[in-house]
């Protein structure tokens, strides 16, 4: 299986470099698996298309403001660091730039001194270890002096950083969106648990591989990046019955999907869990967690167009993205929605 067959031509126009005006009202391209068949609707329609029996997944992270500008402590020289994830207490993975300019035992400031991170070990692809030094709450800190980590194809400044996060993000940790779950309003929800729909929430804190795309030519030899996920004991309970059931489970979210399908391979149910994930879902794969998945439109030859085949089919998808190209969908993390059923 190649890289190449999950490629697909996409006018620059079309990403979508802003949030529009009103979450709900992004357009949704709702996709059957089995026929490939297609319909347009709004994305406020999705009630239409949950059942009262469904289960709603929806992923809880938060985007930490996790893109800092500083100076190195002996040279004063410039230094960014994208924070992408927590290994243990104060020690955190970087993407830092530029890499070279940073060995172990050099120290960056933020701040004028209100965060340093002193390097502990120096990895592969721009990535460094860092010991983050400072007094008082970190999140506190990082809301003072670090940016919302855009990814890199979006080229204009976010007015209003709350539109980087969803509407229901609690657990901080996050180094980028996820964007499925951009679409929904407090009052969709709502309306979507009044209609009989059970809404609960696992969490995957997004890392690098969301910037990353798939740069080896045979798909079986991508090395995944792993994330850190964690399901409640009620989340577990409530899956386990709708399993037992036979009621639809819905993921909001390629991330969703990586927790449920996760924990669903290693313990064979839904338990209370947390732990690392580097599951790759691509074409081939025999789904055990969820029935449905309600997502955005992904980059070409990335880890989430394969996820997205896995689910519907290639064709499938590559005709349906070739449809909302047509239609001039907006693509990527502020673009618009797709349901596959």
């Amino acid at each position: 299986m190649k890289t190449d067959d999950f490629d697909y031509e996409l006018p620059s126009h079309l990403i979508a470099q802003t949030p529009i005006e009103k979450r709900d009202h992004s357009r949704l391209m709702i996709l059957d698996k089995t026929t490939g068949e297609i319909s347009h609707k709004y994305f406020h329609d999705i009630i239409e298309e949950l059942q009262p029996t469904d289960v709603l997944v929806l992923n809880n992270t938060k985007v930490i403001p996790a893109r800092l500008y500083g100076v190195k402590e002996e040279t004063n020289a410039a230094i960014e660091l994208l924070m992408l994830k927590e290994k243990e207490n104060n020690i955190w993975e970087c993407l830092t730039r530029p890499a070279k300019r940073i060995k172990v035992g050099t120290i960056v400031t933020f701040g004028n001194g209100l965060l340093k991170a002193e390097c502990m070990a120096e990895k592969e692809e721009g990535i460094r270890v860092f010991r983050l030094q400072y007094e008082g709450i970190l999140y506190e800190i990082l809301d003072q002096l670090g940016e919302m980590p855009l990814p890199p194809y979006i080229h204009q400044k976010l007015q209003d950083k709350t539109r980087y996060q969803t509407v229901y993000a609690k657990e901080e940790g996050s180094a980028a969106a996820p964007t499925a779950g951009l679409h929904f309003t407090k009052e969709l929800l709502q309306k979507i648990e009044e209609k009989g729909v059970q809404v609960t929430y696992v969490t995957l804190h997004v890392g690098l591989g969301t910037f990353r795309p798939v740069s080896v030519e045979d798909v079986t030899q991508h090395k995944m990046h792993s994330e850190f996920y964690q399901m409640t004991e009620t989340t577990a309970q409530i899956l386990n019955q709708a399993k037992k059931e036979g009621r639809r489970i819905i993921a909001v979210g390629t991330t969703t999907t990586r927790v449920l399908e996760t924990i669903m391979m290693q313990y064979h149910q839904f338990q209370a869990c947390s732990g690392w994930t580097d599951i790759f879902i691509y074409p081939g794969y025999s789904f055990q967690a969820i029935d449905a998945l309600i997502t955005n439109f992904h980059l070409p030859k990335s880890t989430l167009l394969m996820l997205v085949s896995a689910l519907a089919g290639k064709e499938n998808i590559l005709h349906a993205y070739q449809e909302a190209v047509k239609c001039e969908y907006r693509f990527f993390s502020f673009g618009d929605s797709m349901m596959i059923r």
